[in-house]
């Protein structure tokens, strides 16, 4: 039984003062704007009659006798007294203090600019605020809960910080100059240079092994990729309802959310459609941290309790040379194959060559470790910092979100249909729990499988097995990205 805990009295007490400080800055906010434009009018009467009197002096001798030196003077003097005034001006000094607050500004603040589908839009206070809060919440998900707190925490706070109004974080509002997430941005994510880093540090972190003693596997990985093709024919025919438009390259930016692949999602959306990158990021890594919610119920659905139960051997022994060679016959069969995968997969073969090689431990253990630690950090604030409220406040997030979830399904039941179509012709049976694994969620992908195997069998331990299928779908989600890429390339 849970017992009643008392809400502690200083929390209730700061929330009050929190709610008062904000009624009363909004109605203070009012009231300046009142007194404000009441002012404005009269100074635009007085400079009004002041215009017409110096047209009228203009005709009189005694100004036009006079040399230009001494109308300088005369000018620079009065420009000095006006300076003098202002200086003196306490009170207009703390009206536009108020006015440059973030509370003032969430009630009055508003910003003309230019909305993904390129036309002009008006964003308010408000929105930003509602922003923040969306924010708060994707922070929430990664301290509180758990999930994928490496990408969510920088992504949330990145958030914060680009809809904060005046902050100056993405363009100065004073100087004009590129505030410091426009700065990471352009630095590493709108030109993909921080996806490939992280793929670098993947690929020395990942183990070929499980992959290269069980090759069929791999068509576990590719079968995944089935999410990610169904949802880019279905994003385009979405098209045909009134009111929803997705255009070729922004089904494919949404379609390889179902690889559940983070740094692929990124990168594709940067190449392809950059304005939707935030929803596709936070759709993308939020369903990668759902992996244990979302996959179960759809593999205990697709399986029969006599499938679940299925053994599998121990696999054999994959020795260096194997591990050594396996990145570059990779990299090897791209740069035949499919050239427009080669960043993403070439970055891939030469982090987990240094990683296998051993003979440059140094390199291998900073691409595991600092390397990838500080990339993470830049490129979750640069995904971050399209949060913004004209690019994510649209109704497109939300046809993101749906289809982004059904890309993320299918891809799931495909990878299990597949291992059962499979074991129609093979000896040595498949358990089908492993094909959910196709998809690129490394390593929590491969422990669902594990652990949903373990509920019907405790002593049948499949996580090995289901490490090949899911380093499998880190190259298939590669490989989509790739030929997505190379359609439009001309």
């Amino acid at each position: 039984m849970i017992k009643n805990k008392k809400i502690p009295s200083i929390f209730v007490k700061t929330l009050g003062m929190i709610g008062c400080a904000i009624i009363l800055s909004f109605i203070f906010s009012k009231v300046v704007d009142g007194r404000l434009t009441g002012k404005n009018s009269i100074n635009k009467t007085e400079v009004l009659s002041l215009e017409k009197k110096e047209l009228k002096e203009l005709d009189s001798p005694i100004i036009a006798s006079q040399s230009p030196d001494s109308i300088e003077v005369v000018t620079t003097k009065a420009e000095d007294k006006d300076n003098e005034t202002e200086a003196i001006n306490m009170g207009s000094f703390f009206v536009n203090l108020i006015r440059n607050t973030g509370v003032y500004a969430f009630f009055n603040y508003k910003e003309e600019t230019i909305n993904p589908a390129g036309e002009p839009t008006t964003v308010f206070g408000w929105q930003n605020f509602i922003m923040i809060l969306v924010a708060l919440v994707v922070i929430y998900l990664g301290a509180a809960k758990n999930f994928e707190p490496l990408l969510l925490i920088p992504i949330g706070f990145g958030a914060v910080f680009v809809n904060i109004p005046l902050g100056g974080t993405w363009i100065d509002p004073s100087t004009g100059h590129p505030g410091f997430l426009k700065i990471i941005y352009d630095a590493g994510v709108g030109n993909e240079f921080f996806p490939l880093i992280i793929f670098m540090g993947i690929g020395a972190l990942t183990d070929f092994g499980p992959l290269i003693a069980n090759p069929k596997t791999a068509l576990l990985g590719a079968a995944a990729q089935f999410g990610v093709f169904t949802t880019l024919f279905g994003a385009v025919l979405l098209n045909a309802i009134p009111g929803v438009s997705y255009s070729l390259k922004e089904a494919c930016a949404i379609s390889i959310i179902g690889g559940a692949d983070g740094p692929t999602t990124i990168y594709i959306a940067a190449k392809l459609a950059p304005h939707l990158m935030g929803s596709v990021a936070v759709a993308a890594y939020s369903y990668m941290a759902l992996v244990p919610i979302i996959q179960p119920p759809i593999m205990r659905l697709l399986t029969t309790k006599k499938e679940k139960l299925i053994r599998m051997k121990q696999l054999r022994h994959v020795g260096k040379v194997e591990k050594v060679l396996f990145p570059m016959v990779v990299f090897g069969l791209t740069i035949l194959l499919l050239p427009a995968a080669a960043p993403l997969l070439g970055a891939l073969c030469f982090g987990n060559f240094v990683r296998e090689s051993g003979v440059v431990e140094r390199l291998s253990q900073t691409l595991q470790n600092e390397l990838l630690n500080i990339i993470t950090i830049f490129l979750g604030l640069g995904v971050g910092s399209q949060m913004s409220a004209d690019k994510f406040m649209q109704v497109s997030t939300i046809g993101i979100v749906l289809l982004g979830l059904l890309a993320f399904c299918i891809a799931t039941a495909s990878g299990v249909l597949v291992a059962k179509v499979m074991n129609l012709f093979l000896k040595e049976k498949i358990n089908p729990l492993i094909g959910s694994a196709g998809v690129s969620a490394v390593p929590m992908a491969a422990r669902v499988s594990n652990k949903v195997g373990q509920e019907y069998d405790p002593g049948n331990f499949l996580i090995m097995h289901a490490m090949g299928p899911n380093v499998a779908g880190v190259i298939g989600t590669a490989v989509a990205a790739g030929v997505m890429i190379a359609a439009f390339m001309k």
